[in-house]
Order: structure tokens, then sequence, then C-alpha cells
């Protein structure tokens, strides 16, 4: 008998885009090794199309920064009530949470109290900042699954053994195809975010970097990639009148990086899937003062930025904060534009990080962890 049809469904816990894509990529892995197995929770677009029951939107919880999210608590606290009852009332076979921890650890106190066991994929990133939160996880889930090759050794520090998978993207990203494509050296991405407050931060600053290359580089063209659940009208009004730019669905969004000659990229997964993919990315990222000040005596990291933490060194250069503005990234845009030895430089650090992240079939690792655990369990 399939136990997809007698035991309650797996509820997933993912608040972003990034998450989503993965969450997805691991349902469909479920899904091929028990046909029948129910899935429900709170997703985003690409978990619902690969058939997530969605009880709440991912955008529900789509915050950055300390400050931002003291800010929404209010609304979170209610979000958390109405999940409660949900966990009660359908008693799901397991909850897999994704990333997302400061939501996240307070789904792991529920489950603990309804018996639940809970399974972290794409553990959070308490390597970069709390590391004390070790203590949490060994608590209150049963399984941590890592993608990053740094994790594993990093729990062991606490006496902790967690999974390493490999990194999802690999599974993801059409490298072969992807490599084929050729690219256009005046061409510029633009990716700056998918929150709200990010989007509002940081593409006026690279409006302003466009405007400042402008004149040095007047055939440079721009190509902006909205990320799932954004308005085009709402991105072209934070960004210059006077320099064009393409706005594209994020549908073939693997296609337009590998075509750009460098990128404008906020902090987060998609720094990752440019370096994958072999296209230069200068990485930004901007708080209040407020989460930043905290941000600074709480984080024990050299880098912000998954590409530099992988190779433990600087391949993208990273504007934080006050760096993060027009002058100091057209400067860096400058380089790899006008410095042909500087650009295959860096093209070739992203080719042998390639070699760093695993081979693919994350996903599917993943998946047999969960199943089999559920099955020791008699779930």
């Amino acid at each position: 008998m399939d136990k997809g049809n007698s035991l309650g469904p797996i509820w997933f816990s993912v608040g972003e885009a990034s998450g989503d894509l993965h969450g997805a990529e691991l349902m469909k892995r479920l899904k091929e090794a028990e046909p029948a197995i129910g899935l429900t929770g709170m997703g985003g677009p690409a978990m619902e199309a690969e058939g997530l029951a969605k009880r709440y939107d991912m955008g529900l919880i789509s915050l950055v920064g300390v400050t931002e999210i003291l800010g929404g608590l209010p609304r979170i606290l209610g979000l958390l009530r109405k999940i409660k009852r949900d966990l009660i009332r359908i008693k799901p076979r397991a909850i897999v949470l994704v990333d997302c921890p400061e939501f996240n650890f307070r789904i792991a106190k529920m489950a603990k109290k309804l018996d639940i066991p809970v399974y972290y994929y794409i553990s959070p990133q308490i390597w970069a900042w709390r590391s004390g939160r070790v203590r949490f996880l060994r608590e209150y889930v049963r399984r941590v699954i890592c993608i990053l090759p740094f994790e594993k050794p990093f729990y062991a520090k606490f006496g902790m053994d967690v999974d390493y998978v490999g990194h999802p993207l690999m599974d993801v990203l059409p490298l072969e195809e992807l490599d084929a494509l050729p690219v256009d050296d005046n061409r510029i991405g633009i990716l700056p975010g998918s929150r709200t407050k990010e989007i509002r931060t940081l593409l006026p600053i690279f409006g302003q970097t466009a405007r400042l290359l402008k004149k040095d580089h007047p055939d440079l063209t721009y190509v902006m990639v909205c990320a799932p659940g954004r308005d085009e009208a709402e991105l072209a009004e934070l960004w210059p009148d006077d320099i064009p730019a393409e706005c594209v669905t994020p549908d073939n969004r693997y296609e337009t990086f590998r075509s750009c000659k460098m990128i404008l990229a906020a902090s987060g997964t998609v720094t990752l899937e440019t370096a994958l993919i072999g296209t230069p990315a200068l990485v930004t990222y901007a708080v209040s003062p407020l989460s930043a000040m905290i941000g600074r005596w709480l984080i024990n990291v050299n880098y912000i930025s998954l590409p530099n933490l992988i190779a433990g060194h600087a391949i993208y250069p990273e504007h934080i904060q006050e760096d993060a503005n027009p002058e100091a990234l057209a400067a860096n845009a400058r380089k790899w534009l006008d410095d042909p030895a500087a650009y295959a430089g860096v093209k070739k650090e992203l080719a042998s990080l390639r070699t760093m992240v695993g081979e693919p079939g994350a996903p599917r690792r993943a998946a047999a962890i969960i199943l089999d655990d559920l099955a020791r369990l008699g779930r």
C-alpha cells in the first residue's frame, strides 16, 4: 500500500523565491517515490505548479532585516496561530522547513509539541550568525539536510551530524545548453531581488549606476528580470526614464543571465545561479541602519554571497550598506567592461566553482533521507 494514501500530508514551510524553487524540486522527487503522497502548507508559484495544496502564500513572510521583521510581527504572530490550528486539524505526517529560520523555528517548536517530525531542507545559515542556534536544531529537528559543502564540518564542530546532499541548483540549471549560448558584451542584467523592501532600496541604486556607465559606455543595454509575483510597472517606477531597460519574466531567467556580460544583483541564491551559469555579478545588500548595526554585531563570516563563501575568497565584489552606491558599483563594473584580463580571471574562477557544489541529484537524495526516516518511525 502506498503510504501517501493512508497517512496525512507532508507540510512544507517556505518563505522566499529560492526556497520555492528548491521546495518544488524536492516535491517532485517525493512524488516520484510515493505518487499518492499529500503535500500542503506554505509556498510559492513553483511549488503550487508542482502540486502543492497551498494554504498560505510565501509572500506573507517575505521580510528582510531585523527592523523589517519587527514591523511585521503582529501579522506574523496571527499567521502562526492560524497555522497551528491547521496543524492540529490536519495532523501532517511530517513538516519540511526550507530556510527562513526566524519564521520556521517557530513552526519547529509547534511541531515538537504536536509530536510531528521536522526535517530542515536548505539548512538555515546559522554558520553566518547566531551559531548557538545549533542547539535549537538538535532539540527540535530530526534531520538537518545541508546543501553547501562547508556546512557539514561546521555542524561537526558542535557535535551534530547532518546530511550533506549537494546543491539542488545542479539539477535545475541546464548547464550544457546554457554554455552553448552566446554572450552579448553590451548587455547588463539587473536583479533587484524579490522582496518589496530590497527592490525599493536597490533598483534606484542600479538605475543611477546605469546612468553613470552611460557616460563612457553609451552602447550598454539593460535587461531586468522580474521576480515571481512582481509587476513590471512597479519596477519601471523605480528605474530612470532616460535609461531604456527591457523587463522579462523569470520563466527564461537562466538564458537571460547567460546572455549578459555581467549582472548587478541583490544578495541571495541568485548570485550562486549566476556564478554556476558563468556570468559575473556585482553583489549588493542594504537594509535599515538599525538592522545593519545589529547585523555587524552578530555576523561572523567574511562574505555574504554564496560564491565567495563556497570558494573561501572574494570572486564577486560585495557592495554592502554604504558601499552599495552607484559610484562604487560603476567603478567595479568598469573593471570588467574595460579590462579583458580581469574579466577572464573571474570567468575562470566561476568555472572552477562548479566543481565545488556536489554532483546532481540533491533533491532525490534529500527525499530519500526524509522518506527513509519516516519509514523508521512508521509514518
